[in-house]
Formats: structure tokens, C-alpha cells, sequence
């Protein structure tokens, strides 16, 4: 049953109201009051005279002058007055005691001072054993607190302990921590025990775990003074008994450490002066300052640095051949120049001249190119990836005023690499950024500069270092990314990507053993046959280089190595016919004769920057007004083209047998399917031209037949570039003949000869020709262009072992 601290009155009664502005008054405790207005002094004087109690309640803005019933809550405590003193301003001090807890039911008058009825409101409690875990609970929290408060009296501990009421142990702890008046108040009208328990439970917990780590936070930094002074005296213990020793202190055995390194580093005089300069200054520079780790810091790059380290180059042509032969199938010309290089250096006794870089489509080895370099001169590599550097400190490093500052990547690699003259890789540097940060192209300018990185200034070391010696190569997948300025400082070796019988030798010379160690298989469990590897190249891969090739091979010997794992005495024998067991569907297929059997389609050859490939160029005319529709992400350049070709065509309609208004009352769209790729580049200009030409005459164009060449408003045939990366994407997508501009004849002895031999190339000038070969027949008569040409157009001339010869021929084109 509930049991009250006190019975309920059943009369209402009346009592002087205390307003108070912050302290709430709990039963069975003790406050001071200083009153200090009229309506309390009168209060007071009123209730000490006859013996009466008081109420007080709490004022819900403590800035109200002049307090009215409604300005004060209406539950409170009645206290009794057991001592007052007056002061002789005329105020009064009082000590109070509270009795019980009351509620205002009605105000009776508020002059001189406020009177009001009331009625008491008891404890509700109820015995439990939840009851007594909260009282102890809240007695152990309690003096938990009071042991973090050395200014608090040892007695209240005592109390606290000898407290059994659960009520008298809530209203003595409310009393004396610190609360705001808004929750005091809230655990005076809170007249059930236990709820009230609860909730200064939780004050209490929330105050303790602010005590506790305002407690910590003290004790760390105390801590950290002691440490801090029990260091310093004992250093000052240790430099006195050294001294006494004739010892020497750490700081100066360091200094003495550091001396030694930079003596041993055998810098040049300026980064000497340097050197000792900051040596002096860190001897001066008390340990604990952070000024001393950052000089300390920097002596460490100075003497880590190869100054006077020189790997001994072994520069052998036949061996450094043989390497290049060991790592790399065919690659015949970029062989040559490097062997040449090396050749050139030797004779002089210094490797010195133009920066290489290798361009061409991922997969095709530039990588591994400048390791076989480094591997056949006995120098050691070291290999930068600047692909995504958008900061020039990259580069050039950071000032040393910056935190963390530290050396930009050429030095750090000049660190690793523990020898002035190793070959540096420079990777991807087509794929370096520019932002608000600097370019770092231009930082690499000086870099790449063999006239000026002799004195290479990185801004953390702010000293010249000697870079003349490194062997830098530099790869890319495009030049058009690179600035100007650096392409110039460069050697470009372009790279174009591999025929079908080279990726059949790489794969049979290096591919296929290396995913077999790769997949823990021996020879004589997984066997595969070249034409297998041609069924790959052929239907499973189409790219430059041989990356997809790898994998492929690489995914054939995994399933082989399951099945091995599971049946110890299984043998592979990967044939054309098993393919699609391993690998399933073929991802590839020669879909060009499909793609040109309508009317209006030619077969374009283009270049990216991961190799050469083919694309189609449609063409349809509806009833119009003349306009030209562009679509398929064409660039403003190849639009300029299309437009140049409507041009020439619309010229020589009557040629065309069009009528003289067909233009004018038909509209064009030209498309170029893929239309998720960009595409840009003049090289398309006779393919558009023989795609609006199909179309107008309604005559399909050779299915067999890609074009590649720049068309004029003349109808003249301009060269172009890339030829040997574009030759080679028709040759891997099933095209057997290619018309080309004259112009470009010469390149044709950089195609493989196997290509050369398996495809049919016919040297243009002019777009009848052009016509001729594509269409079948003759559209449109031939432009006069000076000279007649006495020889067949079909032609080309390759040279072969110091001769000419004769390449595949097609029929004779008519000339006027």
C-alpha cells in the first residue's frame, strides 16, 4: 500500500507567499535567504512575530520586479523561519527550513504581500525491492560525485550513508548538486518517490560523466606538466653527470651522427653549405621544439640523397639485343632505336640525348619496354605513375614552410632508386591534370629538358640536383593530352598494336607460360594449341594490345586447374572446338558485310588512343527543305568534312543524274553508329563522300572495302596519319582491301608484311577513284589534277628486301 511522509490536509488553509528567484527549497533541507524586498521583509517580520510558516515558491523569470500570481509556479515548499538577522541597509537574512511539499489552489490577496489557500501534496511511495536497488543506487552515484570534489565536506559522505529515507535522500541530494531551477523544480512537483528517484538518477549520471571527464582532462594535463618537468630535470641530472664524465649529451651525439652522414654523403658545395648551415642551427634548437624534427627532417633527405652514387653501366649491344629479344616479340624498329641509343652512349662514355617515349595503345609493352632497358644496361629501375597528378608539388614538392611538407616524386624516386643515374619511367604522362593547383606539365618541363634538369631546384631541398644522368622514358596512349612544349622535349616512338601472327608468338612465347605458373599447372596438364589461340584472338578479343588476351588464357588454365583439383589425373588439351566450354559464347564477329548491305553505308577507318578500328557512316534522304542532319557525336571537325563532301557532290549532280533542285528538296542525315563515342578527325572525309554517294545513286558499296583519307571542296584526297594502327583495326575486324591517299603510299612499309601480304591497298588522289573502287563502277569523271598518271592506281609500291614490287591489283581505273 502507498505510504504519505505526512497525511493530507482536508482543510484549506492559508499562507504568505516567498517569491524566489533561482533556489528551490526541498523538504528536509536548509537554505540561506536574503530578502530584500518590501512584500518579503514584510513576510518575514509578519510571520516571526506570530510563529506562522511560509510558502516559497520559484519566480518563472528571475528578472520580474514586482512578481504577480501568475509570475511564479504554483507548487512550492512551506518552510519555517529559524533564524533571521537584519541588516542595516534594512534588508534581511534568514535561514529557512522546509516542512512540506504544497500546491496554490487560489490567491486571496496580493498586498502587502501575496496570500493564498492551499493544500498539501505528500510523497507517494511504494515499498519494492526496485525501490531499494534506486536508493542505493543513487547513494553510491552520490558519493561517487562527492570523491571528485575535494572542496566538498568528508560529512556529507557520512549523511548520505546514514540516510534510509528514500524521500529525505532525494530532496538532500537535489539540494546540493547543481542543477538548473527549471529541473529542481521538476523534481519538487514530481510527487511520486520513485519517478523522482529515476529522474535524479539520470541528473546525476549526466553530471558525474561531466565531472568525470572534466576530471580526466585535468589529470592528462597534469600529468603532461609533470612529465614535462621530471624530463626536464632529469636532462639537466644527465647533462651534469656527463659533464662530470666527460661524456656527451644526446643532442650533441645526434649532431655528431648527422655530421658524419653528411660527410660521408659527398655533397656538392652548395648543398654542403646548406647542410652545415641547418646543422648549426638544430645544435641550438632545444629538443623539444617542433622546429628541431623539421630541420631534422631535412638533414635526413640531404644525406639520404645518391649525390655521388653512380650505378656502373654495362652497356654490351649484342647482350642488351638479346634481352630486348628475350622480353619483347617483333617491335623491330623501336629495338633498333633503343640499341641505337646504346650504342651512341657507349662511344661517348655518357648516355645523354633525346627522352623516349613510347605511344601507343594500352597492352602493347611500353611498360615493359623501359625495364628490359634498365635490365640490358645494369641499371636499376624506378617508375613513376603520373596519371591524375593535378598538383604541381607533385612534382616539384612542397615548400618547407607548409606542414608535411616533403620532397615532390622525383626526388623521393631519386631517393629510392639510391643511385644518381637510374632509367626512370615516367607512366601515362598523356593523363597529368591542370587545376588551381598548378600544371604539372609544366613542371615536368624542366624535368624532361636534358639542358636543364642538370640543375633540377625541388622546392622542399631549394638546392640544384644533378638529373642529367637518369635515363628518363616516358610512355602515353595519346599525344593529344600533352602540352607543346614537353612533346618537344621528347622523342616520340609510337607503338601501334599487334597482327594477328604477333599475338599468336607473344602468346605461344610468353603469355601461355606465364598463366600456367600463374595458375600452379604444369606443362603436361594443360596444353594448348596455336589454332585454339587464333580462335581466341579472332572471336574473344579485339584490341591492340594482348592484356585481353592474357586474361582469357589466364581464365582456360583456372577452369583447367578446378577440374585438376578435383580429378588429380585430368589432362587439357585446349583445341578451337573446346573453346566454348571454357570461355562460352564468342564475344566478337565479323559483322561488316551484314552492317554495308544497304544502300548508303561505307566503312570508315579510324584511330584512338587504344588502337586503330573501323566505323560505319550511313546516310538516308528524305523530303526536305536541304537541311544536312549531323548525328552520332560527330566533332565540329568531321562535321566540316561531311558538310565539305555535300559540297563537292551537289556540284557534280548532273553527273549524278539527279535532277537540279534534288538537293534543295530533300534533306540529308548522316549517321554514325556507336553513338555513345565521340568521334572527331578529317580522315573520314572519303567515306562520308562514298556514303552520300551510295545512297544517291542506289549502289551498295563492297562490303570488302574500308577507306581512310581527307576530302577537299575539290574532291581532291588528303593524307592522313595513323595508317599503320588503322590498317591493322580493319584487318582485325575482316577487311581485305583498303583505299588510302596517295600521299600516304610510304607508310605502308611500316604495316607487318603478313598484313600487307593478306589485305589489297589502293593508293587514291581523287574521289572518282575513290568512287571507282567502292562503288564498282564510275560515278562521276575524274578531276584534272596536272600530270596524267601514267601507272595503275591499284598499285602500291612496297619495298622488299631493297625492291619493289607489286602489290595485290584490283581493275584499272579509266581516266579521262
Amino acid at each position: 500500500m502507498p505510504r504519505s511522509s505526512a497525511a493530507a490536509s482536508s482543510s484549506t488553509n492559508l499562507i504568505g507567499i516567498l517569491p524566489l528567484q533561482e533556489a528551490v527549497l526541498f523538504p528536509n533541507t536548509v537554505i540561506p535567504l536574503a530578502v530584500v524586498k518590501k512584500p518579503g521583509i514584510a513576510l518575514v517580520e509578519e510571520a516571526l512575530r506570530e510563529g506562522k510558516p511560509i510558502g516559497l515558491t520559484v519566480l518563472k523569470d528571475r528578472e520580474i520586479e514586482n512578481p504577480g500570481p501568475g509570475d511564479i509556479y504554483r507548487v512550492g515548499t512551506i518552510g519555517i523561519i529559524q533564524k533571521m538577522l537584519k541588516v542595516p541597509d534594512g534588508t534581511l537574512r534568514c535561514i529557512v527550513a522546509g516542512q512540506q511539499v504544497f500546491k496554490i489552489e487560489q490567491f486571496v490577496r496580493t498586498e502587502p504581500y501575496m496570500v493564498a489557500s492551499y493544500t498539501e501534496r505528500p510523497d507517494i511511495t511504494r515499498d519494492s525491492e526496485e525501490l531499494v536497488a534506486m536508493h542505493r543506487n543513487l547513494g553510491g552515484l552520490f558519493q561517487k560525485l562527492l570523491s571528485y570534489l575535494p572542496q566538498a565536506p568528508r560529512e556529507m559522505e557520512m549523511e548520505v550513508q546514514n540516510i534510509s529515507d528514500p524521500n529525505v535522500l532525494t530532496y538532500f541530494v537535489a539540494s546540493t548538486m547543481r542543477l538548473e531551477t527549471a529541473e529542481r523544480q521538476a523534481l519538487l512537483e514530481e510527487r511520486n518517490t520513485a519517478k523522482r528517484m529515476r529522474k535524479l538518477t539520470m541528473l546525476l549520471t549526466k553530471e558525474l560523466e561531466v565531472v568525470e571527464l572534466g576530471h580526466k582532462i585535468q589529470g592528462d594535463i597534469q600529468r603532461e606538466m609533470e612529465k614535462n618537468q621530471r624530463e626536464f630535470y632529469l636532462r639537466q641530472q644527465l647533462r651534469a653527470i656527463q659533464e662530470e664524465l666527460g661524456e656527451v649529451d644526446p643532442q650533441q651525439a645526434e649532431t655528431n651522427e648527422l655530421r658524419q652522414k653528411i660527410d660521408a654523403a659527398k655533397m656538392p658545395e652548395d648543398a654542403r653549405k646548406a647542410a652545415d648551415r641547418e646543422l648549426d642551427r638544430l645544435n641550438k634548437v632545444p629538443q623539444a621544439s617542433p622546429e628541431y624534427s623539421v630541420i631534422r627532417t631535412y638533414l635526413d633527405w640531404l644525406t639520404q640523397l645518391p649525390w655521388d652514387e653512380e650505378t656502373p653501366d654495362h652497356i654490351d649491344i649484342a647482350h642488351a639485343r638479346q634481352i630486348l629479344d628475350q622480353d619483347h616479340y617483333d617491335l623491330e624498329k623501336i629495338k633498333d632505336r633503343i640499341v641505337e641509343y646504346l650504342a651512341v652512349g657507349k662511344l661517348k662514355k655518357r648516355l645523354a640525348g633525346p627522352i623516349l617515349c613510347f605511344v601507343g595503345p594500352p597492352g602493347v609493352g611500353k611498360t615493359s619496354l623501359g625495364q628490359s632497358i634498365a635490365r640490358a644496361m645494369g641499371r636499376k629501375f624506378v617508375r613513376l605513375s603520373v596519371g591524375g597528378v593535378r598538383d604541381e608539388a607533385e612534382i616539384r614538392g612542397h615548400r618547407r614552410t607548409y606542414i608535411g611538407a616533403m620532397p615532390g616524386t622525383i626526388i623521393r624516386a631519386m631517393r629510392d632508386s639510391a643511385t644518381l643515374n637510374p632509367v626512370m619511367m615516367i607512366d601515362e604522362i598523356d593523363k597529368v591534370g591542370a587545376d588551381y593547383r598548378g600544371d604539372p606539365q609544366s613542371a615536368l618541363l624542366e624535368v624532361l629538358d636534358p639542358e636543364q634538369n642538370k640543375a633540377f631546384r625541388d622546392h622542399y631541398l631549394d638546392l640544384p640536383f644533378d638529373l642529367s644522368h637518369v635515363l628518363f622514358v616516358c610512355t602515353a596512349n595519346s599525344l593529344d593530352t600533352i602540352s607543346p612544349a614537353l612533346r618537344d622535349r621528347m622523342e616520340i616512338i609510337q607503338l601501334a598494336g599487334y597482327t594477328e601472327l604477333e599475338k599468336l608468338q607473344i602468346a605461344k612465347r610468353y603469355l601461355v607460360k606465364k598463366q600456367r605458373e600463374a595458375n600452379g599447372l604444369k606443362e603436361m596438364q594443360a596444353q594448348i594449341s596455336d589454332m585454339a589461340i587464333k580462335a581466341i584472338i579472332a572471336d574473344y578479343t579485339r584490341e591492340a594490345g594482348v592484356r585481353n588476351l592474357e586474361r582469357e588464357i589466364g581464365t582456360i588454365f583456372r577452369k583447367v586447374a578446378r577440374k585438376i583439383a578435383e580429378q588429380p589425373r585430368y589432362k587439357a588439351r585446349i583445341k578451337p572446338e573446346s573453346l566454348l566450354e571454357y570461355l562460352k559464347r564468342p564475344r566478337f564477329y565479323n559483322e561488316v558485310k551484314k552492317r554495308v548491305a544497304s544502300v548508303g553505308v561505307a566503312t570508315g577507318m579510324a584511330y584512338t588512343p587504344v588502337g586503330g578500328d573501323i566505323l560505319f557512316i550511313e546516310t538516308q534522304a528524305m523530303p526536305g527543305t536541304g537541311k544536312l542532319i549531323l548525328t552520332g557525336q560527330l566533332g565540329d571537325v568531321m562535321k566540316e568534312s561531311a558538310q565539305a563532301a555535300v559540297s563537292f557532290l551537289r556540284s557534280r549532280s548532273a553527273e549524278l543524274g539527279l535532277p537540279d533542285e534534288y538537293f534543295a528538296k530533300h534533306d540529308l542525315h548522316i549517321h554514325v553508329p556507336a553513338g555513345a563515342t565521340p568521334k572527331d578527325g578529317p580522315s573520314a572525309g572519303i567515306a562520308l563522300a562514298t556514303s552520300i554517294t551510295s545512297m544517291l545513286t542506289g549502289t551498295k558499296v563492297d562490303p570488302n572495302l574500308a577507306m581512310t583519307g581527307e576530302i577537299t571542296l575539290t574532291g581532291q584526297v588528303l593524307p592522313i596519319g595513323g595508317l599503320k594502327e588503322k590498317v591493322l583495326g580493319a584487318k582485325r575486324a575482316g577487311i581485305s582491301k583498303v583505299l588510302l591517299p596517295m600521299r600516304n603510299e610510304s607508310d605502308l612499309e611500316d604495316i607487318p608484311k603478313e598484313v600487307r601480304d593478306s589485305m589489297t591497298f589502293v593508293p587514291v588522289e581523287e574521289l572518282s577513284q575513290v568512287l571507282y573502287h567502292a562503288l564498282g563502277k564510275r560515278i562521276i569523271s575524274p578531276v584534272e589534277l596536272g600530270e596524267p598518271n601514267k601507272r595503275d592506281t591499284n598499285v602500291v609500291p612496297i619495298r622488299r628486301n631493297g625492291t619493289r614490287r607489286r602489290a595485290k591489283t584490283t581493275a584499272r581505273l579509266p581516266r579521262s
